[in-house]
């Protein structure tokens, strides 16, 4: 009887790689705008095409559309790294991946949105305890200071150390998500210095 074939791990997470840009590459809010023919997000607010410049332009409803587009879009390629036994590093290879194409998507001129939403959703599927304390973290900021911007910092700091706590496996995992989501975020760094960073 011939041993089952079993591929090598490059041979594995260099094709889920790809489909994890691919699927991050799919911008919720653009896609949900243009059905519910409003204006494009990238045209008014802070002309960020993410869940809160959504919820800011075009109200609750086409937000929360957005947010379960740009959560869910890389749920089936992170399961399928998770059941082909790829390790906790692997499997956040590819989630990064997913939120690479959601920052710098190759068809929008690789302006894309600031990986909040992208993040959740793969954290929620690699980490799940850890995702919803930080969305937890991140609705009570935005009710109470009123600027997502604040909210997205705050809780992407705080999700190292909440993997630490809740999936040590994956903190370095977490950390490169935080970082990503942090650089994103520096415009909106240098416009809170100011002061003129937009509310929601």
């Amino acid at each position: 009887m011939e041993a089952p074939l079993v591929l090598p791990l490059p041979a594995l997470l260099l094709p889920l790689v790809a489909l994890g840009y691919l699927s991050g590459s799919w911008l919720g809010a653009l896609s949900v705008c243009r059905l519910a023919g409003v204006e494009d997000p990238r045209l008014a607010g802070s002309f960020n095409p993410g869940f809160s410049n959504v919820l800011r332009v075009h109200g609750p409803r086409l937000a929360l559309a957005t947010l379960l587009v740009d959560a869910a879009k890389g749920v089936p390629v992170l399961l399928l790294a998770i059941l082909l036994g790829l390790p906790p590093w692997a499997q956040g290879v590819v989630g990064l991946a997913v939120l690479l194409g959601h920052s710098y998507p190759l068809w929008h001129r690789f302006r894309g949105g600031k990986a909040v939403a992208s993040a959740f959703g793969v954290m929620l599927v690699l980490t799940p305890g850890v995702a919803l304390v930080c969305a937890a973290l991140w609705a009570l900021l935005a009710w109470r200071v009123r600027t997502a911007a604040v909210a997205s910092l705050v809780s992407a700091a705080a999700a190292p150390l909440t993997s630490l706590w809740l999936a040590p496996d994956y903190v370095v995992v977490v950390i490169a998500f935080t970082l990503l989501v942090l650089l994103r975020h520096l415009l909106n760094i240098q416009r809170l210095g100011r002061g003129d960073e937009p509310p929601l």
